[in-house]
């Protein structure tokens, strides 16, 4: 085994294995750790006795995103433009693999949470198992669904990405699999046959990998008895309305029975940063008519200027009410959806204007397959 402090390396036959090693934070991962993600993927690209990537977590976590922590104590220090580079490498990172010319497939076993859960998404295969938990909590800590979210969840079923993101719900594994988060579901106890069996085969072709899974997959997990999935049409009705507002509104309506998965959903939003709420929907629609590159350099843009904290200081409230002091009670500002004019929320979906900032300059990519160019 070759260890890379907290990226771990198998080697059998023409298979790498990537495992995420840092246990006791959740696998969140620091900018060391995505330098190196983004090291081995290049490297393995372009290295023709690597047929076929598996990615996992060592622990009770696949991944928990990253590292907030740091990036804020580098703000701190005065230095946003230090904590944004875990974002630059991080959405490279997203984009590689979302591009990649060769197969991969990300075991979920345990916690993916905001850029964490997008490291598996944007992958070949995803296997979701019994254990897995999704969740993108990012309008709850004063920031919004980045790292290629709004190119994967404006491609859900009807418009239960919109709801997924703005109410930071969690999924669990069968329920990933349901709304298409989630190519295959393999139980617990078969993860590690499944793995052997991946690298017996030896081979990076995807139908054949797809076969494998299968083998040792559930087709068709039992969803849990109150799942959001079986309120797809409800969900359509109201999130797709245009507004934030209209959305709340449209909810409302709907709660004509006082049913208590529609006002619990409603006293979701009303808890979320107002501001983030309104950025994340108009970046899941604008979403829906943009590639994966795009997505990403938009999302860039609008995680910089929340970095930057010079027009708004929420995501810093934020980390201090849900991580740091944790008394769960943020004081946003603006405080209601009605003092959040457009020209607010106009103002992170441009370049900003700050000396030396530059765009996000994703990789340059070559020779991709259908399915990558298809995401272009």
């Amino acid at each position: 085994m070759a260890q890379t402090n907290q990226v771990l390396v198998t080697q059998r036959s023409n298979v790498r294995t990537i495992i995420l090693n840092r246990p006791e934070q959740l696998n969140v991962f620091n900018l060391k750790m995505t330098c190196q993600l983004l090291e081995l993927l290049q490297a393995y690209e372009e290295d023709p006795t690597v047929k076929l990537i598996i990615f996992k977590g060592e622990g009770r976590a696949f991944c928990a995103g990253g590292d907030i922590k740091a990036v804020v104590d580098d703000i701190n220090k005065g230095s946003w433009k230090q904590g944004a580079s875990l974002f630059s490498t991080g959405y490279k990172v997203h984009y590689l693999k979302a591009t990649y010319t060769k197969t991969q497939v990300i075991i979920l076993r345990g916690i993916a949470i905001g850029s964490g859960a997008a490291l598996a998404i944007h992958g070949t295969f995803q296997v979701v198992t019994d254990n897995t938990v999704f969740a993108l909590p990012e309008a709850a800590l004063g920031s919004f669904p980045d790292a290629g979210s709004s190119y994967y969840l404006s491609r859900l079923p009807g418009f239960f990405g919109e709801y997924v993101g703005l109410t930071c719900v969690r999924l669990d594994g069968a329920e990933m699999l349901a709304c298409g988060l989630a190519s295959h579901y393999v139980p617990l106890e078969k993860l590690s046959s499944l793995e052997d069996a991946l690298c017996e085969a030896n081979t990076g072709d995807p139908k054949i990998i797809n076969n494998i899974i299968n083998n040792f997959s559930n087709k068709n997990p039992k969803l849990k008895e109150k799942s959001p999935y079986y309120r797809l049409k409800t969900i359509n009705r109201c999130f797709s309305k245009r507004t934030v507002e209209e959305i709340i509104s449209a909810l409302k309506d709907a709660d004509k029975n006082m049913d208590d998965w529609i006002s619990m959903t409603i006293q979701t939003l009303k808890k979320a940063l107002p501001t983030s709420l309104k950025i994340s929907l108009r970046s899941i629609r604008e979403g829906r008519l943009q590639g994966i590159g795009q997505c990403l350099i938009r999302e860039y843009r609008i995680i910089c200027t929340v970095l930057q904290g010079v027009f708004c200081r929420d995501f810093f409230e934020g980390y201090r009410a849900l991580l740091v002091d944790k008394d769960k009670n943020p004081k946003w500002e603006p405080s209601k959806l009605e003092f959040v004019s457009k020209r607010m929320v106009d103002y992170y979906f441009v370049p900003l204007a700050d000396k030396g900032w530059e765009d996000l300059k994703l990789p340059a990519r070559s020779n991709l397959t259908s399915h990558a160019i298809s995401k272009l």
